[in-house]
């Protein structure tokens, strides 16, 4: 693959998996850096601010600071004030809430009803009152529609069953904010700052990260770790340009020394 000029990077089963990092993976970023490659990481994750985030790639040996990082919240923070709507139901977790600054709480008349992953929080009451206040009129707005992802036990439910149900029960759909949108990409390459060109998505979710980044004009490439499983790449069209084993691999693929 030629050079590109920019690397958007996924997190969760890219860079690390639960709490070990993908062996090889801070030491592929720093050469990716030095070789004058721009680097941003962007990321479906729903439990944790960018602030958050930044400390915890900061411990495994990979600095990033919250410019470097586009999330799914930080994504749907934006689209609400350009939709000027301030009063929110925010299923989220607690942690993340720091992201919405400019909203205030209603869950009586919600403007939206915005759904990240709440995991075991998601009980028949929350999912029931976030049903009757779309039904009230609020807009659905999802985080992310992951169907899964891969916790320290296994492959676990992400948020896309939680959305789909409410979508089929109160016959709507959702505005999806994170990845595989395309405005959330043009987010991520805008803080980059290098034309969508030259730009590679590297992630884990065939459909999220590489069917997702082609949709919106970019290279992409899967790593066989995290979610991957075996014949991903097959399953979509687009194909994605690479598949490697992990980020470890990036330097090589790019002619990086």
């Amino acid at each position: 693959m030629d050079r590109p000029g920019g690397v958007l990077l996924d997190l969760d089963g890219t860079i690390y998996e639960a709490d070990r990092v993908v062996p090889g993976a801070p030491e592929a970023v720093a050469r990716l850096r030095r070789a004058g490659l721009a680097v941003a990481f962007c990321t479906n994750a729903t439990r944790m601010p960018r602030r958050a985030l930044g400390e915890r790639l900061a411990a495994l040996g990979i600095p990033a600071v919250p410019g470097e990082i586009v999330t799914a919240p930080a994504a749907a923070a934006a689209w609400l004030r350009a939709e000027g709507i301030r009063r929110v139901a925010l299923y989220v977790a607690e942690a993340t809430l720091e992201e919405f600054p400019d909203c205030t709480a209603d869950a009586a008349a919600p403007g939206a009803v915005v759904l990240g992953d709440l995991a075991a929080g998601w009980t028949f009451d929350v999912l029931n009152r976030a049903f009757r206040q779309v039904l009230g009129g609020a807009r659905l707005v999802a985080l992310q529609r992951n169907r899964y992802w891969k916790t320290a036990d296994g492959l676990s439910l992400d948020a896309g069953p939680f959305v789909a149900a409410l979508e089929y029960a109160a016959g709507t759909t959702a505005t999806v904010v994170g990845k595989p949108s395309a405005p959330f990409f043009s987010l991520a390459v805008a803080a980059l700052g290098v034309p969508a060109d030259r730009v590679v998505v590297v992630g884990d979710d065939v459909t999220t990260d590489a069917l997702g980044a082609r949709a919106a004009g970019l290279r992409a490439v899967l790593v066989r770790t995290g979610k991957y499983r075996v014949g991903d790449e097959a399953t979509v069209t687009p194909a994605p340009d690479a598949v490697v084993d992990s980020v470890a691999r990036l330097p090589a693929l790019f002619g990086v020394e």
